[in-house]
């Protein structure tokens, strides 16, 4: 996989940061862990509940080799959000988010929980939510 950043963009691979001072192409030929900086969620921002969902599953890719308290974390906020959940598609969102999670591909996971943010947010302004998820 090829990553275009720019100078001074800040990119995290297993859990290392890297800031680029110039403008860079990078080939990732292996399996790794990675987020760009505009993926990144700040804690001020976790005001949802798939919010805070993103941001401990965010935790678990930044930090790869301490994901206990994260992950523990995870568990209970994914429950407690299926638990009061009635939405289809919210609920099956977050059984596909459990299965990635499950297999260790985070980032699969926040770009499906990224895709959610509709959902969650019709669901908070009590629209309807007629239209397909994409992954974002």
């Amino acid at each position: 996989m090829k990553i275009s950043l720019r100078a001074g963009e800040l990119i995290y691979i297993n859990g290392a940061v890297l800031r680029m001072d110039r403008k860079v192409s990078v080939e990732l030929v292996n399996d790794v862990m990675f987020l760009l900086e505009g993926q990144v969620m700040q804690a001020a921002d976790a005001t949802t509940a798939l919010r805070q969902l993103y941001f401990m599953v965010q935790m678990m890719l930044m930090n790869p080799t301490d994901t206990g308290d994260a992950s523990a974390l995870y568990l209970q906020h994914h429950a407690a959000i299926c638990a009061v959940s009635e939405n289809r598609e919210l609920l099956d969102g977050l059984t596909a988010v459990d299965e990635l999670v499950g297999a260790n591909r985070y980032y699969e996971a926040l770009k499906r929980i990224r895709a959610l943010f509709p959902v969650e947010q019709a669901i908070l302004t009590g629209a309807t939510t007629d239209f397909p998820i994409q992954a974002a």
